[in-house]
């Protein structure tokens, strides 16, 4: 499946839409970003199931911004709709094929048991 490209106007039916999807904040002036690109795109190959896209960070800035993006490229996992996993910098495709490996065997009620206890706790 090919890398999408979001933004305002797709991320939000993109990620809902989806069971796992991985982003990557980025922008084309960022040398790490660059060098990361190969990697994301070769996942992407090995991992039908997962939608692989890209932000970029220039002209989506209302998006970064809401993510608190301070660093390119960023990677975002989100699982159901929950972000799972966030990291500044670029990883190696050994630490994104582990990342993608814990995502899919986390147990979702319980990540969604502690998503509620930490909310209520900021009540």
């Amino acid at each position: 499946m090919p890398v999408l490209e979001l933004t305002q106007h797709n991320f939000e039916s993109t990620i809902t839409g989806n069971k796992i999807v991985i982003v990557d904040f980025w922008a084309p002036w960022c040398g790490p970003c660059k060098s990361f690109a190969p990697v994301f795109e070769a996942t992407s190959e090995k991992h039908p199931d997962v939608v692989f896209a890209k932000v970029n960070s220039d002209d989506e800035q209302a998006l970064a911004g809401h993510f608190g993006i301070r660093s390119i490229p960023t990677i975002m996992l989100f699982r159901e709709q929950i972000v799972v996993f966030m990291q500044s910098g670029a990883l190696p495709a050994s630490g994104l094929e582990s990342v993608l490996t814990q995502a899919k065997a986390l147990d979702m009620e319980q990540v969604r048991r502690e998503v509620a206890a930490q909310q209520a706790q900021q009540q």
